[in-house]
């Protein structure tokens, strides 16, 4: 596996540049054989290559999400340290929940080229075909059973905002709670779920394609038609960039540095003092938004002149 692995990199550092195979061998320290072993190993974990008698062989790109690459030198402290990559799955958030015992008190990350029944807050679906787009969920376990949900959406959002700015250079703004858009398009969402003593993450970002109007119940966009078309993004370096923030603003929340996520959150955020209607527990509420609260969600100053807070597990704006 380690041979493989430094294969791996060896060809994923050259973006889609060829190695000749003497060429791969001397750098990895192996022969042809055990090579062209790596190279089997590697294509069964759905890596695809393109050869040449006259150059050798390439990595083609983009790539599938790879656990190694993923984790490689990543410099966070907790969250991107573990990582499980699936072809298929029901839900990343469903697997994240069931790998409890096997993550021992770890932050795990899992990751899928498809979900089965990918799905949203207020249980509604998110619809990604195979390889399209970042598909993730944290497992927080210990590390933040005591944290605000409230809080973990707000930093849960942010890290991929900032993320996906850091990697590609798109600048994203944030809608309550839970939204990542440019525009009125939605670009990324994201899902926390708590069970029990257990904090899942979940988070989709479209990277090549976004749903078709009418599926979804607003615009969507993605990566690339953001970048004019570019078909070249390599979706572990966008992850790579999201699990980097967020285990910085997960960091901060347990040093209680919610005033620091609050203004960086607003900063992205273009609700303030815009008039809304919100639904929560059945009923319905409109007045301008004042704030975004890292403890106490929505802040509404209503029509009747009253200051409402509404948590983000139990509401949603109505359009």
């Amino acid at each position: 596996m380690e041979l493989t692995n430094r294969i791996l990199e060896l060809l994923y550092d050259r973006e889609g540049g060829f190695f000749a195979l003497d060429e791969l061998a001397k750098a990895s320290g192996a022969d042809h054989a055990k090579v062209e072993e790596a190279l089997a190993e590697l294509s069964q974990r759905g890596h695809r290559f393109e050869r040449s008698p006259a150059h050798g062989v390439r990595l083609m790109r983009p790539t599938v999400m790879d656990a190694h690459l993923i984790e490689r030198d990543l410099p966070v402290e907790h969250i991107g340290r573990h990582v499980i990559c699936f072809d298929q799955a029901d839900s990343t958030n469903d697997v994240a929940f069931a790998s409890v015992q096997q993550a021992a008190g770890r932050a795990l990350v899992v990751t899928a080229e498809y979900q089965r029944v990918g799905r949203g807050r207020l249980g509604r679906k998110w619809f990604s075909p195979s390889g399209s787009a970042v598909l993730a969920s944290v497992l927080l376990h210990r590390q933040a059973c005591d944290l605000p949900q409230e809080a973990l959406t707000l930093a849960a959002g942010l890290s991929v905002a900032e993320g996906i700015e850091k990697s590609t250079g798109v600048t994203s703004t944030l809608d309550w709670p839970n939204d990542v858009v440019i525009g009125e398009a939605k670009l990324a969402g994201v899902l926390v779920e708590v069970r029990g003593k257990e904090v899942v993450i979940g988070f989709g970002i479209n990277v090549f394609t976004a749903p078709a109007a009418g599926r979804v119940s607003r615009p969507a966009t993605c990566l690339a038609k953001e970048l004019g078309g570019i078909s070249s993004l390599e979706r572990i370096e966008i992850l790579r960039a999201v699990l980097g923030r967020m285990d910085r603003w997960v960091s901060a929340l347990r040093d209680g540095r919610t005033g620091e996520l609050h203004d960086r959150w607003c900063s992205r955020c273009g609700m303030v003092n815009r008039r809304i209607r919100i639904q929560s527990s059945g009923n319905r509420f409109t007045g301008r938004v004042i704030d975004v609260s890292p403890s106490e969600g929505l802040v509404l100053l209503d029509d009747d002149g009253q200051r409402l807070h509404f948590p983000a597990a139990t509401s949603t704006i109505v359009e």
